[in-house]
């Protein structure tokens, strides 16, 4: 089954404790049934809620076994030209470039 394409303006409406979704890797979670359970407290995803959190996904060094949990709740994927490039300068690799609220 494909998983349907949300854009980050999209994800970054699902920023409260009710309702978190954030990105890693390019894909789509909501981790909100999972806020209670994570073994790093809920304080963490909700600091990324609404957001990309593959930097700190990727800096804390998941065991594979919390890579396949993770993906239960993947319902989605970044359209093609939002996806970025991840790595150590993945931000300056962006294929797209998001407005900046400067208020």
């Amino acid at each position: 089954m494909m998983k349907r394409e949300i854009s980050r303006c999209e994800v970054a409406c699902h920023c409260v404790p009710e309702d978190v979704w954030m990105i890693i890797g390019n894909e789509i979670f909501d981790l909100t049934p999972f806020l209670e359970e994570h073994p790093g407290g809920m304080e963490i995803l909700l600091e990324f809620a609404g957001g990309d959190a593959t930097d700190a996904f990727e800096s804390v060094g998941h065991s594979m076994a919390a890579r396949v949990r993770l993906d239960k709740f993947k319902i989605g994927e970044l359209p093609e030209e939002e996806q970025l490039t991840y790595g150590s300068s993945y931000i300056a690799q962006a294929k797209v470039s998001l407005p900046i609220n400067s208020n």
